[in-house]
């Protein structure tokens, strides 16, 4: 494997050894996520393994993140960590309307849930937990972000991306596009159980210093808890605190 090569697939495999999290996952899990064959997956694995950067359970065989990510990890958080400033919105938002709040950063044509608070409510939907990666367009805090990119990075976006090949025809590029001119109307984003039968989410996208959406505050839950009348105060709660943090982070 050519230099550039490997640091690629080496990326792909720590992702995906990261989107297994908590539970971790099997050799040719991770490889047929990561795009690689089995042999390949297992090398590459093996190698992160003795620079700590993966682990893997002696009885499951199953892998994880290693402790040599967390401490890049630490070094890196002043830098990119916002969750202290996020933590009281987070917060905030599921003590005010029961369901589960959390934080999601966009990291290149995905994004990534950093920070999760339950909700009070007993149904809780449990498509989301802190790791998961989805591409843009596809989750609502994805939907939300995407939406307000300018149009010239949305139109780059389809280009490299096609959500559908991985999450169905619900996600195709004529559907994303529908439900972005609806989240650039209310302003905020709606995913009516595109993943998950049952399972709601609404989000929105909270702004860094140049103006552009980098992170979404989202909820989540089940059907019955987002009527529509509903989704509108919920909608303005959201609105409301992502402006809030917003002006936290551009300060």
């Amino acid at each position: 494997m050519p230099g550039p090569n490997v640091v690629a697939r080496v990326g792909a495999m720590l992702r995906a050894v990261s989107a297994a999290e908590p539970d971790g996952a099997s050799t040719t899990e991770l490889g047929k996520w990561a795009g690689l064959a089995r042999p390949t997956a297992h090398r590459l694995l093996m190698s992160l393994a003795d620079e700590g950067l993966v682990g893997r359970d002696p009885k499951t065989g199953r892998w994880s993140l290693g402790p040599e990510l967390y401490l890049l990890g630490v070094g890196a958080a002043y830098r990119y960590d916002i969750t202290d400033q996020a933590r009281a919105v987070v917060t905030r938002l599921a003590r005010e309307t029961g369901e589960s709040a959390f934080l999601s950063v966009r990291r290149g044509d995905e994004t990534v849930c950093v920070l999760a608070e339950e909700g009070s409510f007993p149904l809780r939907s449990h498509v989301l937990h802190v790791g998961i990666r989805f591409p843009l367009g596809v989750a609502s805090a994805g939907l939300a972000i995407l939406s307000h990119l300018p149009a010239a990075e949305v139109d780059e976006y389809f280009a490299r991306i096609l959500p559908e090949t991985g999450w169905g025809a619900r996600h195709s590029e004529t559907e994303i596009r529908k439900r972005i001119a609806l989240t650039r109307r209310a302003g905020y984003a709606v995913n009516p159980a595109l993943l998950v039968e049952g399972s709601w989410g609404m989000a929105a996208a909270v702004f860094d210093r140049s103006g552009l959406p980098g992170w979404a505050l989202s909820l989540t839950g089940v059907e019955t808890r987002f009527r529509a009348d509903r989704r509108r105060e919920l909608g303005r709660l959201l609105l409301e605190q992502a402006h809030e943090l917003s002006g936290r982070l551009q300060a």
